[in-house]
């Protein structure tokens, strides 16, 4: 979301919180947000959702949260500050799971938020493999569960990260695979949600580096495949509103659909 300590953020707020109730999602996953706000996030996301927050905050109380429409259960909060540049980058570098009955059954919703810097790529590695382990364990004996994954990656789809989460590749001999719900809607097409077209990208830290996808849905497969379909993905704020930017990243939106004769499900990860 491009934090309150970040310019413009009256009315990036207003916009963000504006396009948030018209999408009515029934999970949404938001990072640069400040936790200790609750008027704030109740003003972003309408006052009927159900909050999980990161433990861990910036100094100026910015974390990662994610909203729910129906009550959930945090499961775990896994500390991905795994190495020491890891820890001195990014306080709430974590992956928070959270448990829930929606109307497609039993889901286990993961915000994930690994390492930032884009040399970190040994360290997303290391968190997606233990993310992906937990969830593993966790879902063993479960086929009923659905698992989804969500977030602000800072991974391309080509690096070695989300490799592994697709199921593209094998790191220390664990396979798991994900489907990108925006792959899977718009197979060969750029999906980009960092985009130097964006002048909060251009004009900020990481101007110098290039166009690209580092925003995520991904959804469990079992052996033959995810567990849910996805009906559609777009993304959303990936254009100025009356002149106004929402964030330096695109939000993007999947709608999940059950096994036949069950309802669809729509779940966000917007203006991260």
């Amino acid at each position: 979301m491009f934090g309150p300590g970040n310019p413009d953020w009256e009315r990036r707020r207003r916009l963000l919180g504006r396009t948030l109730r018209e999408l009515d999602a029934d999970v949404v996953a938001l990072q640069e947000v400040p936790v200790d706000a609750p008027d704030v996030l109740a003003e972003l996301t309408g006052p009927e959702y159900h909050f999980a927050h990161f433990s861990h905050h910036s100094h100026d109380g910015v974390a990662g949260t994610v909203a729910t429409r129906w009550p959930h259960r945090v499961v775990a909060e896994l500390d991905l500050r795994l190495t020491e540049r890891a820890r001195s980058t990014l306080p709430w570098c974590a992956a928070l799971l959270i448990e829930l009955d929606t109307p497609l059954g039993k889901m286990v919703v993961t915000h994930h938020k690994p390492s930032w810097p884009l040399p970190f790529e040994l360290e997303r590695e290391r968190q997606a493999l233990l993310v992906a382990g937990f969830l593993e364990d966790h879902l063993v004996g479960r086929d009923e569960a659905h698992a989804v994954v969500l977030g602000d990656f800072d991974a391309a789809p080509d690096s070695a990260s989300m490799r592994f989460w697709r199921g593209r590749s094998v790191v220390q001999d664990v396979s798991v695979c994900y489907q990108d719900a925006w792959e899977y809607a718009h197979p060969g097409a750029p999906g980009i949600t960092f985009d130097l077209a964006n002048p909060l990208v251009r004009d900020g830290e990481l101007g110098t580096a290039v166009s690209r996808q580092i925003d995520h849905i991904l959804v469990r497969s079992g052996l033959h495949g995810p567990t849910l379909r996805v009906a559609d993905c777009h993304l959303v704020l990936d254009a100025p509103v009356d002149g106004v930017w929402a964030s330096d990243h695109y939000g993007v939106v999947a709608d999940l659909v059950a096994p036949p004769n069950q309802v669809e499900g729509r779940v966000a990860s917007p203006a991260t």
